[in-house]
């Protein structure tokens, strides 16, 4: 990458002001003054700015954060706080939110700048399914897991949901796996069968799990066993 338009991503300033600052003789490579913008960046070169370390970015990223209530998982928005807060990393708005959670929706999110990689996880052709911990405002009826894996009618929608898993876990808090992703659905299959969702939090996606030692609003990398579980074909995650 060129020198100028490394400079430009990294300070999120434009070419012209990266040229302005080469030419101050700000930037160096490797202790050695740069001035010209065509200077070619490799993985292997240390770029500094005014003596502050800039971090060359090498291949797509991934990372899980444990979304907290109040935030939206859209990179902008002009009205509430993103997601993008609580992640300090190089280029940060650079990345979207694989799979969004609604404001009040609290768990699992990931994060990439994998275009690919996102839409093999939230394509429905890919059945990823996902695991959330919900709590109802009134008790659980007898007969709700029977109609969740026979499917639901939502109201406004043509077809059933697709077979849903629910697990009791109090008379009041259940663990719910779908395999599709409808807008607002948890809250909505629960309304169909006359319950409420109280709070609403995701656990699972795929096989990638929300790592119990972060806390809300706190995130991590991904290992290199969670990245290659979404879009490996079934017989592959059986031999894992």
């Amino acid at each position: 990458m060129r020198l100028d338009k490394f400079l430009s991503q990294q300070l999120e300033i434009s070419r012209a002001i990266a040229a302005r600052e080469l030419r101050a003789k700000k930037v160096t490579v490797n202790g050695e003054v740069v001035r010209d913008g065509a200077f070619k960046v490799l993985p292997e070169h240390e770029v500094e700015y005014e003596g502050n370390l800039l971090q060359i970015q090498q291949g797509p990223r991934y990372f899980m954060l444990n979304k907290p209530q109040g935030y939206v998982c859209s990179t902008d928005d002009p009205d509430h706080p993103t997601i993008l807060y609580f992640i300090e990393e190089p280029l940060a708005w650079k990345l979207h939110a694989a799979g969004r959670l609604d404001i009040d929706t609290t768990g699992l999110v990931l994060l990439t700048d994998d275009g690919q990689w996102s839409h093999r996880l939230t394509s429905p052709r890919h059945h990823c399914d996902k695991t959330y911990r919900v709590t109802l405002e009134s008790p659980i009826a007898d007969d709700v897991a029977a109609q969740f894996s026979a499917g639901i009618q939502l109201h406004g929608e043509k077809n059933l949901t697709k077979p849903a898993q629910l697990k009791v876990i109090t008379a009041h808090e259940v663990l719910l796996t779908l395999s599709e992703g409808r807008y607002h659905q948890v809250k909505r299959m629960f309304a169909a069968v006359g319950n409420h969702v109280v709070a609403l939090h995701r656990e699972r996606i795929g096989d990638i799990v929300l790592d119990e030692n972060l806390e809300p609003g706190e995130y991590r990398p991904l290992t290199p066993e969670e990245i290659a579980s979404i879009g490996l074909p079934d017989e592959l995650k059986q031999q894992k």
